[in-house]
């Protein structure tokens, strides 16, 4: 079985890999929009959100956390599905530019609560 601390880590890695996919591909939608149309652009950020998922739940069994009975990991879930939202507006659901900034630059303030909420496990971190 795999080592917690292990986990954690690849779990964290994982996370840091789908913040720097999302930038990359949010830069990409203004500066070269051809490039999100790749196939490898396309693909690599359901690899990577696929194993940070899987280390997730990963850490759930082998920590034995129950995230219904866990406040900040309720926080955390919860924050990312406002992520996954304001991600697929911004890439692809936004009508006009000023939705797509506005929800691109939402989604990473999410993502630093995300991160805080981790860090700290505290629902309300700051």
């Amino acid at each position: 079985m795999p080592d917690y601390l292990m986990l954690k880590h690849a779990h964290a890695g994982f996370a840091y890999l789908t913040v720097l996919s999302f930038a990359a591909r949010g830069v990409m939608m203004t500066a070269k929009p051809a490039w999100l149309a790749a196939k490898p652009v396309r693909i690599a950020p359901h690899v990577i959100d696929t194993l940070l998922l899987a280390c997730a739940v990963a850490l759930l069994v082998v920590g034995q956390l129950n995230p219904l009975h866990i406040p900040w990991l309720q926080a955390k879930i919860v924050a990312l599905v406002v992520y996954i939202v304001l991600g697929t507006v911004a890439l692809k659901r936004g009508k006009t530019p000023a939705v797509r900034w506005g929800a691109f630059f939402a989604a990473l303030l999410t993502v630093l609560y995300i991160v805080a909420v981790a860090k700290t496990k505290m629902v309300w971190p700051f």
